[in-house]
C-alpha cells in the first residue's frame, strides 16, 4: 500500500499557526482518535499536495459511491486545481475512515484574507463545491465527519460555497450544534437528462421546429464530432482554448480563462477525467479542420458543459453552435442512469430557450460559539461583495443598453462558455 501523510489535528493546527488550547476536550471523531461505539472509524487530516496525489484511487472510488457528487469533487478537478492555483500553505483534506476504508472527505484548504476560514478546493472555477459521503455509510460517515469539521471550527469559520440541493454537506447539519448560517449562492440552470429529441418534445412546437431546422442547416454543411481519444486531449484543449479566445475576441470574457494556470489546469484535469470517465472532448470538423471543440464535465448524476470554443465563421455560414453543442451534451448526459443536463452557472438568455429549471446554490456557514464573531464578519464581507456584484452587473446592463463598452467579467464568471 502506498504510505500517504496524514497528519493530527494538532500538526493540522500548528501547520496553520493554531496551536490546541490546553485542556481541550477531545471530539469524538477527531483526527488521531477513535469514536465510542465507532471503534473501526478513524478521521485523518491530509495537509501535503504531494499526499493528496495518492488519494487518487480510493477518492475516485468514494466519488462513485456519493450520489451528490459533482465532477468538481473528482480527484483529478481537484488536484490539478491546486497545482494551478494552491497556495505553499498545502490542503487540508478531511479524510473520515471505515476499517481503513475512505468513506467521507472534506476537501479543504485555509482560504486567503485576515478572516481565518476553511473553503473548497476549486476556487471560483468550479461551479460546485461539496463533501463526498459514501452512500453505503451515510448516517455514520457523516457524524464523524462533521464531528471532526466542528472540530477544525475552534479556529477558522466553515465557508461551503456553491452547494446544489440535495449536496452531501447538507448531512452535515444534523449533527452541527454551533452557530450556523446559510445564504444563496449562484444561480444555476437544469435540465433534465434527456436525449435531444425528447429535449426538444419539451419546447413549444414553433420553437422546436427552429431548433431541428438549424440542426439539419448544421449537418448539411458537413460538421463532423468526435470524441477526443485520453492521448489527444491536451492538444484538443489548447485548440478549444485557442477558438474561444478567437470567439471572444472583442468582447467581455471570462480574465481567467485567457491565463496560462487556467490553461495547464485544464489540460491536466481535462486529460485524467477522459481517462476516467469523468468528462469528453468532442471536436468538431469542418472540411478537415477543427472548428469547435467543448469540455463536458461528468459525474454519476449530472452532466455540465463546461467551457467551448467555436470559430466565428461557423455562424456566418449559418451553424447554430449553441444547439450543435447541447445535442452532444445532452447524448452524454442521457446515458449511464444521469438525471441532470446542468447547464452550470450563469442565466444568460440563450440558455432560457430551452425551458431549464432555475436552481439556486446555497453557501453554509458554520462555526462553534468561540469563532462566531468570525462567522458573522464573514457573512457581512459576503454581503457586502454581493451588492458590490448586483451594482456592478447594472452598470454592465445599463452601459449595454446605451451601447458604451462594459467592464470585463470577473473572474469565475460565466461569459464564454453554454453550461455557465
Amino acid at each position: 500500500m502506498t504510505h500517504v501523510h496524514l497528519a493530527t489535528a494538532a500538526e493540522a493546527a500548528e501547520a496553520d499557526g493554531a496551536a490546541e488550547a490546553p485542556g481541550e476536550p477531545r471530539v469524538p471523531g477527531a483526527a488521531g482518535t477513535r469514536a465510542p461505539g465507532l471503534e473501526r472509524w478513524t478521521t485523518e487530516w491530509c495537509t501535503r499536495p504531494e499526499s493528496f496525489a495518492l488519494l487518487a484511487p480510493e477518492w475516485r472510488r468514494l466519488h462513485r459511491a456519493c450520489p451528490a457528487a459533482t465532477p468538481f469533487q473528482s480527484h483529478a478537478w481537484l488536484d490539478s486545481w491546486w497545482r494551478s492555483y494552491g497556495s505553499g500553505r498545502g490542503p487540508r483534506v478531511l479524510l473520515v475512515r471505515r476499517a481503513g476504508q475512505l468513506v467521507a472527505a472534506a476537501p479543504l484548504m485555509r482560504a486567503p484574507g485576515p478572516v481565518p476560514a476553511l473553503v473548497f478546493l476549486g476556487g471560483p472555477i468550479s461551479d460546485f463545491g461539496d463533501v463526498l459521503i459514501d452512500a453505503a455509510h451515510a448516517a455514520p460517515a457523516a457524524r464523524a465527519l462533521a464531528a471532526a469539521l466542528h472540530r477544525a471550527a475552534r479556529t477558522a469559520v466553515l465557508d461551503l460555497r456553491e452547494l446544489r440541493p440535495g449536496a452531501a454537506a447538507e448531512s452535515l447539519l444534523a449533527h452541527w450544534t454551533g452557530p450556523l448560517a446559510r445564504r444563496a449562492d449562484s444561480v444555476c440552470l437544469e435540465l433534465p437528462a434527456l436525449p435531444m429529441d425528447e429535449q426538444l418534445a419539451r419546447l413549444p412546437r414553433s420553437t422546436a421546429q427552429r431548433v431541428r431546422a438549424k440542426l439539419r442547416k448544421t449537418d448539411a454543411l458537413g460538421v463532423e464530432s468526435r470524441a477526443v481519444p485520453a492521448e489527444e486531449v491536451p492538444a484538443a484543449v489548447r485548440t478549444l482554448l485557442g477558438l474561444h479566445r478567437l470567439q471572444w475576441q472583442g468582447r467581455r470574457v471570462t480574465p481567467e480563462h485567457l491565463r496560462p494556470r487556467f490553461r495547464d489546469h485544464l489540460v491536466r484535469a481535462a486529460r485524467a477525467m477522459v481517462r476516467s470517465g469523468e468528462a469528453a472532448v468532442t471536436e468538431y470538423r469542418l472540411d478537415g479542420r477543427v472548428v469547435a471543440a467543448d469540455l463536458t464535465l461528468l459525474s454519476p448524476s449530472l452532466a455540465g458543459g463546461y467551457l467551448y470554443g467555436a470559430d466565428p465563421g461557423l455562424r456566418s455560414r449559418k451553424a447554430d453552435v449553441t444547439s450543435m453543442l447541447l445535442r452532444t451534451c445532452a447524448r452524454y448526459a442521457a446515458g449511464e442512469g444521469r438525471t441532470t443536463l446542468s447547464l452550470l452557472r450563469g442565466t444568460e438568455p440563450y440558455k432560457e430557450h430551452w425551458r431549464p429549471e432555475r436552481v439556486v446554490n446555497s453557501r453554509l456557514l458554520l462555526a462553534r460559539r468561540r469563532t462566531a464573531p468570525l462567522l458573522w464578519l464573514r457573512t457581512a464581507q459576503a454581503g457586502a461583495r454581493a451588492r458590490a456584484a448586483h451594482w456592478a452587473r447594472a452598470r454592465a446592463a445599463r452601459a449595454a443598453k446605451d451601447g458604451t463598452p462594459g467592464r470585463t467579467a470577473a473572474p469565475g464568471a460565466p461569459a464564454g462558455r453554454p453550461g455557465g
